[in-house]
């Protein structure tokens, strides 16, 4: 390895631990003042002024964030290239939404002067003759990675605060109102990055709150629960139900019951 190589390795390797460590000021620090930074996403230069907002909004927020190093880090020269894998896990909806990120680094004098970063939802729909890619799709809408990635957690945090699953005529609309983003951008969120359509993320989180309330004393009938979630169909219910537990309620009851009587009287299933 030449010497150049090696200074441009250490920088670079540097880089990758601040942004491992969440440390913003670390990679600032690694920052040259005059750096040509390009989000080829977006296709803009974002100035050395405005990078610390940048590098604070990309990394993770919360538990259900984190960055994963998928390749390793190739050095020539005075420049590198770096792989890497943000994934992020809904907790309503239990899927797990990933992000494919790389960034090309020109090192100098032991800083960063360049970097030309592109980025893509992982989850991509096979794109034939005349269909429109996934990342132009984003562009369109006006989203960033980061964005995306932030906008999952608005609409997981919308419905978790305000339940409003609750109401049996939600609609896309009120939802893209109340979140402040467009129908375009929620309607692209679930059906592109999560894979499923606006009704099945409802319904789920109308199972996932009927299962809380089963979980309490005296919860009342399951079709009366079911109504009071917000489903106006009893057949729809049931097949979300089964959907969601593997078990159709009736099943599911006589489980959580039987499951009750052992954990109050250990010798239940004595003989």
């Amino acid at each position: 390895m030449d010497e150049e190589t090696r200074r441009t390795r250490e920088v670079v390797e540097r880089y990758h631990q601040c942004w491992m460590a969440l440390d913003v000021e670390g990679v600032m620090a690694l920052y040259h003042p005059d750096i040509e930074y390009y989000d080829f996403f977006n296709n803009l230069r974002i100035p050395f002024d405005e990078l610390r907002d940048y590098v604070r909004t990309a990394m993770p927020h919360s538990p259900q964030q984190h960055i994963e190093h998928t390749d390793r880090i190739r050095v020539d020269g005075d420049t590198a290239f770096i792989q890497y894998c943000s994934r992020l896990t809904l907790r309503r909806s239990g899927r797990l939404a990933s992000f494919r990120a790389s960034e090309a680094i020109t090192v100098r004098d032991g800083l960063i002067w360049r970097v030309h970063e592109y980025a893509t939802a992982v989850r991509e729909e096979n794109v034939g003759a005349g269909a429109e890619a996934p990342t132009a799709k984003i562009q369109r809408l006006g989203l960033s990675s980061v964005q995306v990635r932030l906008m999952l957690l608005d609409l997981e945090q919308y419905f978790a605060s305000e339940k409003p699953y609750l109401a049996s005529d939600l609609d896309l609309s009120r939802v893209a109102a109340d979140t402040g983003y467009s129908r375009n951008q929620v309607s692209y969120l679930l059906n592109q990055v999560l894979g499923v359509s606006f009704y099945q993320y409802v319904n789920r989180a109308r199972v996932d709150h009927l299962l809380e309330r089963l979980g309490e004393e005296d919860a009342g009938r399951i079709d009366e629960l079911a109504f009071a979630v917000g489903f106006n169909s009893l057949s729809v219910f049931y097949r979300c139900f089964r959907e969601r537990t593997g078990l159709p309620p009736r099943g599911y009851l006589r489980q959580l019951n039987s499951a009750r009587t052992r954990a109050n009287d250990p010798h239940a299933d004595a003989p």
